[in-house]
């Protein structure tokens, strides 16, 4: 508590007293002591619980995939079973129905046009496809010394690098 005067004409050096009242913390402090008293063997206390044990073997479910093939001519290929597009589209609706999960895999030739690639990608969103996805085969390595056919290194519309 400060002690002071107002009356400061009387030239006596007072000083004012300060003290910080450690009773309340005291009794703060004792309160907390006795919660964590009480409260600590309560969370060392465990419950025994017999967890019965499985096998944790995964279960492969081969999700069925549906091969599709291109050739340059545009002829469609399902499953190596030729198909024209009403079918295919009637096709990619009853397989749709009966596994949902059926994954659908397109190969197409170099030389097809990206048109007919277009229309089987739209028969296969509008009729509830969820998987789709592309096959394609990788780029012969640099130092192997085979060259790629002249037919499969040029895009259309572009020239060629000369060598």
């Amino acid at each position: 508590m400060a002690f002071g005067s107002f009356d400061s004409g009387r030239g006596q050096n007072q000083s004012t007293l300060s003290e910080i009242n450690m009773v309340p913390l005291i009794d703060v402090m004792l309160v907390l002591l006795v919660i964590f008293i009480i409260t600590a063997p309560l969370l060392a206390h465990s419950i025994k619980i017999d967890v019965p044990q499985v096998s944790s073997q995964a279960i492969e479910q081969d999700p069925k995939s549906v091969d599709i093939a291109v050739d340059a001519q545009g002829l469609i290929f399902v499953n190596e079973s030729p198909m024209d597009m009403s079918n295919l589209r009637e096709y990619f609706v009853n397989t749709a129905k009966l596994d949902p999960a059926t994954e659908f895999r397109i190969r197409a030739d170099a030389d097809t046009r990206y048109e007919l690639i277009a229309q089987i990608m739209a028969a296969a969103k509008g009729s509830g496809v969820k998987k789709l996805g592309f096959i394609t085969s990788p780029a012969p390595e640099q130092g192997s010394g085979v060259k790629p056919a002249p037919e499969q290194s040029q895009t259309r519309g572009v020239k060629p690098a000369t060598e």
